[in-house]
């Protein structure tokens, strides 16, 4: 079944979203539980994008997450003050815990927002907690293991599916929890992101087989 778009026919959108939605519901293949989406903060500048991240956390939800996380990269570390104090007032349909680059505590929310927090840092400051606590015996070396890096995450979740707008680039993002995500690129900015890109994501999600690097 193909949709072509006329211009100016407004209607279409709807259709074609709906068409989406049947698709999925007929699938039989399980949706994401835990969904995450990588922006920046150039993203949150353009007119519009916390209404799109509200509408974001509506659609993850009404599709079955269990669990959304937010990434946004912040090239310029001075802005993450203001972007937290606003993603801090944005309107969510769970629990909101948003988390800056110096956090430390753990981030157990249904949606998580990362502002500025890379992989790279999170998972060092979890080998140095650890390490201490083997230096203060608390801990034996020999006890160390995978489990025990996730406990001293602050995004200790591994997403199903990782969501990039606008470029087919990863950031810094969740480098151990996005091992064995599955990886869905829209050259799509986030200023045009819609329910309709949402649901291709899921729809190519439900069509893959997931490996966990099997």
């Amino acid at each position: 079944m193909t949709f072509r778009a006329v211009p100016g026919e407004t209607s279409f959108v709807g259709v074609y979203d709906r068409y989406l939605a049947a698709r999925l519901r007929r699938h039989d293949a399980d949706p994401p539980r835990h969904v995450a989406v990588i922006i920046t903060e150039r993203d949150l500048l353009e007119q519009g994008a916390y209404a799109t991240l509200e509408a974001f956390f509506e659609w993850a939800f009404e599709y079955d997450a269990e669990r959304v996380t937010v990434y946004v990269s912040v090239l310029d570390p001075k802005a993450a003050p203001t972007l937290r104090r606003e993603l801090d007032q944005v309107s969510a349909p769970e629990p909101l815990a948003v988390r800056g680059p110096d956090d430390t505590q753990r981030a157990d929310a249904p949606i998580q927002v990362s502002i500025g927090l890379g992989g790279k840092h999170e998972f060092a400051g979890a080998v140095q907690k650890i390490a201490e606590d083997v230096q203060d015996g608390e801990l034996a070396a020999e006890q160390v293991d995978e489990s025990e890096v996730e406990e001293h995450l602050v995004f200790p979740e591994n997403p199903d599916l990782v969501l990039k707008t606008g470029a087919e680039r990863l950031s810094d993002f969740m480098i151990w929890q996005s091992v064995y995500s599955e990886l869905y690129f829209t050259d799509v900015n986030w200023r045009d992101f819609r329910k309709r890109e949402y649901l291709r994501a899921l729809l190519d999600y439900k069509n893959r087989q997931r490996r966990f690097g099997r």
